[in-house]
């Protein structure tokens, strides 16, 4: 009953399991399988052979290059122990250079990770343009304002033509109106007329005072409607050639709106900003910049004297790679760094010990089967030596 529980195990384990759980056995224990090769048969023969030898050689390669970081982790690892073991007075001294390094590589990684920097075509067209950033900042400063001072002009005489054109308007409809009033004056007088001359003719009434205030309404009326129109017509006159000047005045304004439009599309394109607020932005970020820039090139220059210097220090020692704490400059101040770096370097000439075992093994194993197949068939000993011939001669 266990070989069917453990079959059923199997099954519910996923694929990526089984195989990681197979791979695990092939690094512990290597083996070679020969169940389904025939040995007899020249060509499988070979094949398996040089199969062996092959193993040899990349065991062989792998332990070499195995080997030599085996050996630089353990002189990392004594460099780690040699450092510790430094006098208080002289572990002080690097410590303290240490720490300057790690300051300034602290503040190199906030500058280069600084995501509201200049990028090198922003800096390196402001820099072409230095000179002349700040008659741009004033030349864009001006035009902008004349161009608000024109929009303000059209906006006005806008206004204007339009109050000028309404009251152009009323007065037509006046005069209109005061043209209907004498015809209706007219027609009033003829009517008055007829009336007076039916009264006095067919009633025999005196009509005399009837037709002389007839006469002296109509001609009042008539002369105050004149008065009236002649007015009116004079106003509109008035107010089309104000118009008339508005509309010249328009046209210069306009001229002037369009010229300096366009010398403000050339500005923007000239110093690559879309307003002089923009501009003076670019030039206080450009000059913070070069500020910075300048800053930064200080502080690579002191962290690179002091990891020379750190480098002389560490030269005195007997230290494998005194280069390797350029990088690790925090780990020699920092005891807590120094513990993690220490563990990992175990931990890593653990596994490559381990890695080198295993190829041991291996080529072992293969060496071994080759010596038991020329035991186990002595007749083709000669054939199998002479394949061992070949694989030595290659390399």
């Amino acid at each position: 009953m266990g070989w069917i529980k453990n079959l059923f195990s199997r099954f519910g384990k996923k694929k990526t399991e089984i195989v990681e759980e197979e791979a695990e056995d092939i690094r512990e224990a290597p083996v070679l399988d020969r169940d389904s090769v025939n040995l007899r048969d020249q060509g499988q023969r070979t094949r398996y052979v040089r199969s062996c030898l092959e193993q040899i050689k990349d065991a062989r390669m792998a332990i070499e290059k195995l080997t030599k970081e085996y050996g630089m982790v353990t002189s990392h690892l004594t460099d780690t122990e040699e450092i510790e073991a430094l006098p208080p007075s002289e572990k002080r001294e690097i410590s303290r250079i240490a720490d300057q390094i790690t300051a300034y590589e602290r503040e190199k990684n906030v500058y280069e990770n600084d995501q509201d920097r200049m990028t090198e075509a922003q800096f390196h067209q402001m820099e072409r343009m230095e000179a002349e950033v700040e008659e741009g900042i004033r030349k864009l400063t001006e035009a902008e304002d004349y161009q608000e001072k024109i929009r303000q002009d059209m906006r006005r005489l806008s206004g204007e033509k339009h109050a000028f054109q309404y009251r152009k308007h009323d007065l037509q409809n006046l005069m209109v109106n005061l043209r209907g009033m004498i015809i209706i004056t007219s027609f009033s007088f003829v009517t008055c007329m007829v009336i007076l001359l039916l009264l006095q003719f067919l009633m025999e009434m005196d009509t005399r005072i009837g037709y002389l205030v007839t006469a002296a309404a109509t001609a009042l009326a008539v002369f105050a409607i004149y008065m009236k129109y002649t007015e009116a017509a004079k106003d509109k006159r008035q107010v089309e050639r104000s118009i008339n000047r508005l509309i010249l005045l328009q046209n210069r304004v306009k001229i002037r709106y369009v010229n300096n439009t366009n010398l403000l599309d050339y500005l923007y394109v000239k110093y690559g900003a879309a307003s002089a607020e923009e501009l003076t932005h670019m030039w206080e970020q450009y000059l913070q910049e070069v500020e910075e820039r300048e800053k930064f090139r200080e502080l690579h220059a002191e962290l690179d004297y002091q990891r020379k210097e750190l480098l002389r220090i560490l030269q005195r020692y007997q230290l494998k790679d005194p280069g390797m704490w350029m990088r690790q400059a925090q780990a020699i101040s920092n005891r807590n760094e120094m513990v993690e770096i220490r563990h990992d370097l175990i931990l890593r000439r653990q596994k490559l010990r381990r890695q080198m075992e295993y190829n041991e093994q291996l080529a072992a194993m293969a060496q071994g089967e080759i010596k038991a197949l020329a035991e186990e068939f002595p007749a083709y000993t000669p054939e199998i030596m002479e394949l061992v011939s070949q694989y030595e001669e290659k390399g």
